[in-house]
């Protein structure tokens, strides 16, 4: 692999000469193509502490949109998702839901934000009383829901389950459908992962709403939307209080604390040097193979503008 030459074709932004409702997230750019259709573009743009880095990783993008597809097909039995195809590795064609607001987060270890909370001195996290005695990336009693309100700008908040339908933001009916979906889903990455050798740490989902029906849209069990261990020594790890081995954005949060920044005012966000960019995509892809059992082999896309008038035209109107 020529990775000089992938640094410098990592897909960043997009642009399409005729569709101008258009919706730039951390990592997706959707085009709605149709009443009824979106185009979601994958980029390769990389986020942590709800802050996108500066430099992107090459086919992250990529990777994401494979591993979408993988966990999409694990858990369509459990919910209708917005799939419709994936005609391009870094775009997704889908149905146009109504998002709700919400980031659906199950923790099944005491690890992350979570964990930080902790170490403060925080034993109630979303509603959830935390139990004492736990020490970091120690597994939960049970797993826990922990939402958090999706902002557009700034930092997404922890909210408990009372107060989102205090504040009226889904019915309790809808809730409740959400709530017993999540656990299912989850319970299925458990399954899923452990089958690989890793154990599904925490993740979160987004729902949305399709003619009225329940739909799971954005990606799931992606290493974008959760955190992995490996099965393998993690008991003797943590017997000898050792850090977990784990494939996860948190070791893009780690180096990003070891180099002063965690998205508080007055910090700068550092630059990412090109051997750690690489590092991050060998982790991507890594995972990506060791969650699959299948191999991954980059397609370096030169022009994504074109690609995407080309991909898109069927379904513009």
């Amino acid at each position: 692999m020529d990775f000089k030459h992938a640094l410098t074709h990592c897909i960043t932004s997009s642009s399409h000469p005729t569709l101008k409702d258009f919706y730039q997230g951390k990592v997706r750019e959707v085009y709605t193509l149709n009443s009824q259709i979106l185009g979601i573009l994958v980029t390769d743009r990389i986020s942590a502490f709800d802050f996108i880095m500066h430099q992107a990783i090459p086919f992250k993008g990529q990777i994401l949109n494979k591993l979408a597809e993988f966990g999409f097909n694990k858990v369509a039995h459990i919910v209708p998702n917005h799939i419709i195809e994936i005609p391009h590795p870094n775009i997704t064609i889908a149905k146009k839901c109504i998002p709700i607001p919400i980031e659906v987060v199950i923790r099944a270890h005491l690890t992350g934000h979570a964990w930080r909370i902790y170490k403060s001195g925080g034993r109630m996290l979303c509603g959830v009383t935390l139990p004492e005695g736990l020490r970091e990336h120690d597994p939960l009693p049970e797993p826990i829901l922990t939402p958090a309100i999706k902002s557009f700008e700034g930092h997404d908040e922890d909210i408990s389950e009372k107060e989102i339908l205090a504040k009226g933001i889904v019915s309790t009916a809808i809730w409740e459908e959400i709530r017993e979906k999540a656990f299912e889903l989850f319970k299925t990455g458990q399954e899923v992962s452990r089958e690989q050798g890793l154990i599904l740490v925490d993740t979160k989902y987004e729902f949305g709403l399709h003619l009225d029906e329940l739909t799971l849209i954005d990606e799931v069990h992606t290493t974008d939307s959760s955190r992995y261990f490996y099965v393998d020594g993690y008991e003797q790890r943590q017997k000898d209080r050792q850090p977990q081995k784990q494939l996860s954005k948190e070791f893009l949060r780690e180096w990003l604390i070891k180099n002063d920044f965690q998205g508080l005012e007055g910090q700068n966000l550092p630059d990412l040097p090109d051997p750690f960019r690489i590092e991050v995509y060998e982790r991507y892809a890594q995972l990506y193979e060791q969650l699959t059992g299948l191999s991954f082999s980059p397609t370096i896309i030169e022009d994504i503008n074109s690609d995407i008038k080309v991909v898109f035209s069927p379904y513009v109107s």
